[in-house]
């Protein structure tokens, strides 16, 4: 039986977009930040929220839409507000910087005169009391060059050039040239790619097969695995999110969680120039772990007995978009759970862990995210966040040693910072009644 919180199906996305524009409240260039199940209502039956942007300023609209009908039951107008990055808007970022003069000349100022060459990445700019910030959704730029197009941008920053940009209304605010003068690019081009850094050859095939199939059932987005019981879905913004998660000891479910999900994380930057030290991005808010989630790949991102699950998002049209293979599940071998050798017998018992495995993998620029929640057979709940991908980098003036940006690579530093993440945990230890005591 499909669970009341499973996600949109493609048709109620469709469904739920078609009755906002119905009502005619909406601008023909309004677009859509998030549209998902709405997990918050107190009404019966199914019902979809909608985040939508309908102008240049910062505001946004939240809708409830009645699946049923379906019908608008709930329009908030929020002011002020601002919703994750939309892609559209980042994609217009760049091509206002590609017609700036400003721009175009400091590049060529640097030597840098083809714009198909530049890598523009647009980054949550924050709010500094400025001006211009004033109303507006704006994005602060960096730069970085590739001599090719497969090649790694992150290794070749253009140091001291940003720009300020209104991401609705493509305005180029201010174009930040750094007055030290020009940094050069650092020489090395950074490659990554397995024809530049063939893998290693010295390792022999590693199989893990288990003949007899998977240990686990998976029910749409239920899963059920020694005792665990739980729903799987991905949010736009959180990534994967657990609901009504349970263990049954032998005398039925028990309740542990309704909810558990990351809601958020900050990346502060301690570099103290002004180039850098602005940085501090919230990727779940200001990108989302979903939107940004990867198709993961049999035998690269999960090695095993894999199953995987599909996640339907709206792009920022309202038109649903099917994630293939959004979070994969699978189980691990994890050593010894439990060994004793008798030394009066001789005889010794051993017992193996194992555990199961949800994870999905979120590309935020230049970071991949691996989320990985795991349960166990000793009814231990663990998430662990793994971090890979490229360094986020600042080039270098000269060979210097920098107090908070390390160098990583000839004229090339990355400045230090810091990756925190916040889960939210709607704990309900056998019921709803629970305290926490420190």
């Amino acid at each position: 039986m499909a669970h009341p919180l499973d996600p949109l199906a493609p048709a109620e996305v469709t469904a739920a977009v078609a009755a906002v524009r119905a009502g005619g409240r909406l601008p023909a260039d309004a677009w859509f930040s998030t549209v998902v199940v709405d997990e918050w209502g107190t009404g019966s039956g199914r019902h979809a929220r909608l985040l939508i942007v309908p102008g240049p300023e910062a505001g946004l609209v939240e809708a409830v839409v009645d699946l049923a009908g379906p019908a608008v039951v709930d329009w908030v107008v929020h002011d002020g507000v601002r919703p994750a990055l939309g892609f559209g808007e980042s994609f217009a970022v760049i091509l206002a910087l590609h017609a700036h003069e400003g721009f175009v000349a400091a590049l060529a100022a640097r030597g840098i005169t083809d714009l198909d060459k530049v890598q523009i990445d647009p980054w949550p700019t924050g709010s500094f009391g400025a001006p211009a910030e004033e109303g507006r959704r704006v994005a602060r730029c960096l730069c970085f060059y590739r001599e090719e197009p497969g090649d790694n941008g992150y290794a070749r920053p253009i140091e001291g050039l940003q720009a300020l940009v209104d991401m609705a209304r493509g305005e180029v605010l201010a174009i930040m040239d750094d007055d030290q003068g020009v940094v050069p690019l650092p020489p090395e081009r950074g490659s990554y790619l397995p024809e530049d850094h063939p893998p290693r050859t010295d390792l022999k095939p590693l199989e893990i097969s288990q003949p007899e199939g998977v240990s686990f059932a998976l029910d749409g987005h239920q899963l059920r695995w020694q005792g665990w019981s739980l729903h799987v879905s991905l949010d736009p913004l959180e990534g994967i999110v657990l609901r009504d998660v349970g263990y049954d000891d032998g005398g039925g479910v028990r309740s542990i969680l309704r909810r558990a999900a990351v809601s958020e994380m900050v990346v502060p930057y301690g570099d103290p120039g002004p180039d850098h030290g602005w940085k501090n991005a919230f990727d779940v808010g200001e990108w989302g772990l979903g939107r940004l989630a990867n198709s993961l790949a049999l035998g690269c991102d999960c090695l095993g007995e894999i199953r995987y699950l599909d996640a339907v998002l709206a792009d920022e049209q309202g038109v649903p978009q099917t994630m293939a293979n959004a979070i994969c599940l699978h189980e691990e071998d994890v050593g010894i759970l439990w060994k004793h050798q008798d030394l009066f017998t001789g005889r010794t018992e051993v017992r193996r862990s194992r555990r199961m495995v949800v994870s999905s993998i979120a590309t935020v620029g230049n970071y991949e995210y691996g989320f990985s929640w795991y349960l166990y057979q000793d009814g231990t709940l663990e998430l662990e966040v793994k971090l890979t991908g490229i360094l986020s980098t600042k080039a270098l003036a000269a060979v210097v040693s920098e107090a908070h940006a390390p160098p990583v690579a000839p004229g090339l530093a990355a400045p230090v910072h810091q990756h925190l993440f916040c889960a939210r945990l709607d704990v309900a230890v056998d019921g709803p009644v629970n305290e926490v005591h420190e």
